[in-house]
């Protein structure tokens, strides 16, 4: 097998182990996210494989929690990032003119002032809930989709199977969805498999910062904020979700390279 299809497989694999963890976690975690098991920043017991964090619940199950709460929020907020800049950037690419000029200076606009400084302030006005939360991120993520979607469909429009659709009067609609999106789709879904670990570092990084996900709830970056301070004793329950994000991210770039590299070669006629 060659070694970029065995890196797919392996992405694959790691991909699918962490989403059973999220669909999973009410069987698998040994108990209630906030459940006090024993002392702070205990090492690996019996009842507690990976030990306990800064108030004594148990490490693993505040990270299978976790899993779920941090893959069900970047997966609506890349989600909806999506739908909206996908929507745009096809509309923009194909409609040309002052339509594309608006959204494009629009977005323009959005890109050039520092994400998280927007979200920070945005945040910091607006209840601390989920659904801001999703909101927020979706909506500075689809600026990045729409310049990915608007080229493609800049590309894809100037084909001539999209001026023969135009003479048959086909709707814009039609257009958008029965012609750009199927030319489009694989290296959307590359994209979509980098944004989501973008999105995922994001939520990670706003709920370090107090911004994100609120306690008791537990997340990623929740528990590396819970357990910062145990680096300083040598205890390193604030590695263990640096870690799962990092074998998450890994997982999704070798998705993402696999999907880019069908791309290559379907481009290629090979």
């Amino acid at each position: 097998m060659p070694a970029v299809k065995f890196s797919v497989v392996l992405g694959l694999l790691g991909l699918g182990v962490f989403i059973a963890v999220a669909l999973l976690a009410p069987w698998l975690a040994p108990y209630p996210a906030d459940r006090v098991v024993g002392g702070a920043w205990l090492g690996p017991t019996s009842q507690a494989w990976l030990g306990t964090d800064n108030l004594g619940r148990d490490l693993l199950s505040r990270l299978i929690w976790g899993t779920r709460t941090s893959l069900s929020v970047t997966a609506l907020a890349a989600t909806l990032a999506f739908a909206l800049g996908m929507l745009l950037g096809f509309l923009a690419g194909v409609q040309g003119g002052w339509v594309d000029q608006v959204i494009s200076r629009i977005n323009d606009v959005l890109m050039a002032i520092p994400t998280l400084i927007l979200a920070l302030v945005v945040l910091a006005l607006l209840p601390k809930s989920t659904l801001v939360i999703i909101l927020v991120l979706g909506v500075l993520e689809a600026t990045r989709v729409l310049r990915v979607s608007r080229a493609l469909a800049v590309d894809i429009a100037a084909q001539e199977f999209i001026e023969v659709a135009r003479m048959r009067g086909e709707s814009m609609g039609w257009i958008l969805w029965r012609e750009i999106l199927p030319n489009a789709f694989t290296t959307l879904a590359a994209e979509f498999a980098l944004r989501f670990i973008f999105i995922l570092l994001f939520l990670s990084a706003l709920s370090f910062l107090g911004l994100g996900i609120q306690p008791p709830t537990a997340d990623w970056g929740g528990l590396a904020r819970d357990n910062k301070d145990g680096i300083l004793f040598g205890v390193w329950a604030a590695l263990v979700p640096g870690a799962a994000i990092a074998l998450l991210a890994v997982s999704l770039n070798a998705v993402a390279d696999g999907l880019m590299d069908r791309h290559g070669r379907q481009w290629r006629g090979e």
